[in-house]
């Protein structure tokens, strides 16, 4: 004969770490009030609720016009580490929406995610960045990182963090620096990417390079790369392994030579030997930015009487299945064998 018995077990779909989520419209408002509740507990457990909800953007944009962002800022500050952790993920969640993006420069989040900068917590600032580094993909975002004055922090904090964060970091400030490069140049950017192009890690090598791009776009920072002598790393790269280490560091030379001296620094760093092999590399970024960078040099009179004897070369990448690599070979050929 069976016998009814209640179970002391909770039911499958029921978690204990995450708050009840009440029914249609009312969830949002009542994590709302469970956020700012002085119960601890109950505070983690709305956090955890929350970061499942936001990752639809309709869930995220009612939890933006409710206010959310202002609570979630003064949670970045709370002693309880779970806590901040759980806020710095609802927050790049959001910052995954474009509705998100943009609130959060409406709202100053990125000055608030900034205090997190040197939280003991390796978790919390690998979030904060993964936040900033959204923010920067986004060119009004990396407008204010810029204007919040991060960038110098940013750049030193390069020398002391983890190589997870790092790799986010380096993101970030190729980002920003393609809007503004000054602040970073007046931190000593260039010399710590310059060691940065020797890492153990792939990443970070392409990385790095990618940054030096971005702040070899203005004169100031031309100057920086040469005085640095940074050429010979980045053509010591273009023999790396991996193709997008590659065409970063092709990339860089390509904007660093436009100087007469970065130039010069770079034929005698034996650029023009190393680069040819690369216009017919497997990758079609790697082509164009060598092919690119290979202009720049053949401007010099020395560099375009090495260049003269491989036109052949370039002139058969002018049927490049990229549309951007035949337009790039084809002014190649016009400098290389222009005349006086």
């Amino acid at each position: 004969m069976a016998h009814p018995r209640i179970s002391s077990k909770l039911p499958p779909d029921i978690d204990p770490t995450k708050a009840p989520i009440a029914f249609g419209r009312r969830a949002l408002p009542k994590l709302k009030e469970e956020l700012q509740d002085p119960d601890l507990l109950t505070r983690q457990r709305a956090l955890m609720s929350l970061c499942d909800m936001v990752h639809d953007p309709e869930n995220a944009y009612q939890a933006i016009s409710l206010g959310f962002l202002d609570d979630l800022k003064k949670l970045l500050l709370d002693d309880d580490q779970t806590v901040r952790q759980k806020t710095t993920e609802v927050l790049y969640i959001m910052a995954t929406h474009n509705v998100g993006r943009y609130s959060f420069i409406k709202h100053k989040v990125i000055p608030a995610l900034a205090q997190l900068l040197n939280d003991p917590v390796d978790i919390c600032r690998w979030n904060m960045h993964y936040g900033l580094k959204l923010m920067s993909e986004l060119s009004t975002g990396a407008v204010e990182i810029v204007e919040s004055s991060l960038i110098p922090s940013l750049v030193l904090k390069l020398r002391t963090e983890n190589e997870e964060i790092q790799k986010l970091l380096l993101e970030t400030l190729a980002g920003c620096l393609r809007v503004e490069a000054f602040e970073a140049l007046a931190t000593g950017a260039v010399g710590i990417l310059k060691e940065m192009l020797n890492h153990i890690s792939v990443e970070i090598r392409s990385k790095a390079a990618e940054a030096l791009m971005a702040i070899s776009v203005p004169l100031e920072g031309k100057n920086m790369v040469f005085q640095e002598g940074v050429f010979p790393d980045l053509v010591c790269l273009l023999n790396d392994d991996d193709a997008e280490v590659r065409g970063n560091a092709a990339g860089a030379l390509m904007n660093a030579a436009i100087t007469t001296q970065g130039k010069y620094a770079a034929i005698n760093a034996a650029a023009i030997e190393t680069l040819l092999p690369l216009i017919d590399d497997e990758k079609s970024k790697v082509r164009l930015y060598s092919i690119k960078a290979l202009t720049m040099l053949a401007e010099a009179p020395e560099g375009r009487k090495t260049l003269l004897c491989h036109v052949e070369e370039f002139q058969k990448r002018m049927k490049d299945p990229s549309e951007a690599v035949r337009r790039a070979a084809s002014i190649a050929v016009e400098v290389i064998t222009w005349k006086p």
